[in-house]
């Protein structure tokens, strides 16, 4: 049975996307300006080892498989016609196409390619969620290049959800108001000490610096983020009032701040340990502080905060976990926090993913130099992924905001002044 033949038995022969194979047969729709191209063999024996998502990754990250135009086009596409119950194969139809790619594709098992992390390797460094084990899996996804991080997320360095005015704005513009934002949701007033733990390349101390004249500490994991913060730091002429340090946010001092930001933090600390990490951050507060608290979510409660064979924690986010809003508004509140808002971006993030695509497609060629195809693909398609996760409601983006009470005084005005 040739490729082409596969592709149409399980897809559908009115696939909106065309579709080629090494063996020479065609499929699909041949207007299409996206493509899907098997190049070799070796593309089947990832998908006979691992059907589905997972196998369609290990075969594109290692070059097997190809997508010709834009990706995320193609997998809204694709994505499209395998949720249309219609196009689904039956048992006998699937056994009948497992027998024709042939006994060698089960037997002859190829491994997966190197940018696919062994829990294994992660055990070594302790259980989940330890100190040791965090900074590891911190530095897989952080510390690829900073100068692939500057081709992707463009001058703003900022590797969180943007909020626009528009769909039109752009990137550095949505940037600056997500930053904003969040300083208007804390208050931010001249001489206030501020915390942002998780904080990246220092986008949010440096806003505090220069727009508040807020004294900032940053902490992260990744050492080549806390190196260039530190010397755009330097550079800006903010060292009076900012700065970046290479440490765990446990190791923190307590009672010190007036405010904390934690801006795309939550989402790697585990579920089990979110109660102790919001009560970590309610004593490093003075009373009547704030915390703001930006992260990814579940849509809902009751759906499980990972999952651990998973095409994004084996190639993005080891060990990465998600909540629903609920859970984690009410985990804030019994540590002791006053809820005085929530939002959810999730519209934001997917137009955030479009610009970090487009900037990626734009500088592939300089991309691939710096960190290899096989890591640039990988990005490639976990972008474009997303993009559809929050268009579709599989992912969401929130903001809480907790007030430490001064007594019975949250320091509020009647009516949010940030909205």
């Amino acid at each position: 049975m040739r490729l082409a033949e596969i592709f149409e038995r399980v897809v559908g022969p009115e696939a909106p996307i065309r579709f080629r194979a090494y063996d020479g047969s065609v499929s699909g729709d041949p207007d299409s300006e996206v493509a899907l191209v098997i190049r070799t063999p070796v593309a089947l024996n990832y998908l006979v080892q691992a059907p589905g998502a997972l196998g369609l990754t290990r075969a594109y990250v290692a070059g097997h498989i190809d997508v010709e135009g834009d990706m995320y086009t193609a997998m809204r596409r694709m994505s499209d016609v395998v949720l249309e119950d219609g196009n689904k194969p039956s048992a006998l139809e699937l056994a009948r196409i497992a027998t024709s790619i042939g006994w060698v594709k089960f037997v002859n098992r190829v491994p997966p390619p190197p940018q696919e992390v062994r829990t294994s390797r992660l055990f070594g460094r302790g259980t989940r969620h330890s100190k040791g084990r965090d900074a590891e899996v911190i530095q897989h996804h952080y510390d690829v290049s900073n100068a692939f991080y500057e081709l992707v997320l463009g001058p703003s360095m900022t590797y969180t959800c943007a909020v626009f005015d528009s769909p039109e704005a752009s990137l550095e513009s949505a940037q600056f108001r997500k930053h904003d934002l969040v300083a208007r949701k804390l208050d931010l007033q001249p001489g206030m000490r501020l915390l942002d733990v998780g904080c990246g390349w220092g986008g949010m101390v440096m806003h505090a610096a220069r727009e508040y004249g807020v004294h900032g500490l940053g902490v992260t994991l990744s050492k080549e983020q806390a190196d260039w913060a530190s010397a755009r730091i330097e550079e800006e002429g903010l060292s009076h009032l900012a700065q970046v340090r290479h440490m765990d946010y446990r190791d923190v001092p307590d009672g010190i701040y007036d405010r904390i930001s934690s801006i795309g933090l939550t989402e790697h600390i585990g579920k089990g340990n979110v109660p102790d990490y919001f009560a970590g951050l309610y004593t490093k507060l003075k009373p009547g502080g704030r915390l703001l608290n930006h992260c990814i979510t579940r849509p809902r409660n009751d759906q499980p905060a990972m999952k651990p064979d998973g095409v994004i924690n084996r190639y993005v986010f080891p060990d990465g976990e998600l909540e629903g809003p609920g859970e984690l508004q009410t985990m804030m509140n019994d540590t002791g926090f006053e809820i005085r808002h929530q939002e959810n971006l999730r519209e934001h993030y997917a137009l955030t993913l479009r610009q970090w695509c487009a900037n990626l497609d734009r500088n592939w060629e300089t991309a691939v130099k710096e960190v290899g195809e096989g890591t640039a693909r990988v990005w490639r398609l976990y972008m474009a992924g997303c993009i559809l996760g929050f268009e579709r409601n599989v992912v969401q983006l929130h903001q809480i905001l907790g007030v430490k009470l001064a007594g019975t005084d949250a320091n509020m005005p009647l009516r949010p002044n940030f909205v």
